[in-house]
């Protein structure tokens, strides 16, 4: 799968576009790619989970620091982001005495098939390189959605 930098051309490509052509790079394995597809929205609900387990505010900051992250980057992955973030902390809610011990299985089990998806890449994971790429991965998985569904961020 090529990797489309929106801003190719006259124009330098904004950093949105640079994280996510770096981040394609390490998953452009097919059988990668789609384990990502749900590994990645399952570590972002149990690492929230996690985060209220501990205490509920320290999931809300978490949430509302990343959204942060993701307004200076594009407002479309910011509004999707914001509605992705509302649904799992609602999810985190409804796992209510459950939360903790759900979220670590979930996180446990997920980033397994992360490893296993980077085995079969022969790549290592982003983040490794650089922390953020833990809060880029999302938009990676959304920017393949958008592809599909011709939305621009």
């Amino acid at each position: 799968m090529s990797v489309i930098i929106e801003g190719a051309g006259t124009e330098p490509a904004r950093r949105v576009d640079q994280l996510l052509a770096h981040y394609g790079e390490s998953h452009m394995n097919p059988v990668n790619e789609r384990i990502h597809f749900v590994a990645i929205p399952l570590i972002a609900l149990s690492l929230i989970g996690l985060l209220f387990a501990v205490h509920p505010w320290l999931a809300y900051a978490f949430v509302a620091a990343s959204m942060v992250y993701y307004a200076r980057l594009s407002a479309v992955f910011f509004v999707w982001m914001t509605l992705i973030s509302a649904a799992m902390l609602a999810a985190v809610h409804a796992m209510g005495s459950h939360v903790l011990w759900l979220s670590a299985v979930i996180f446990v089990v997920a980033w397994i098939f992360q490893f296993i998806g980077h085995h079969v890449e022969g790549r290592k994971p982003s983040f490794v390189e650089d922390i953020q790429y833990l809060w880029v991965g999302p938009i990676f998985v959304l920017s393949r959605l958008f592809l599909h569904l011709k939305i621009r961020w």
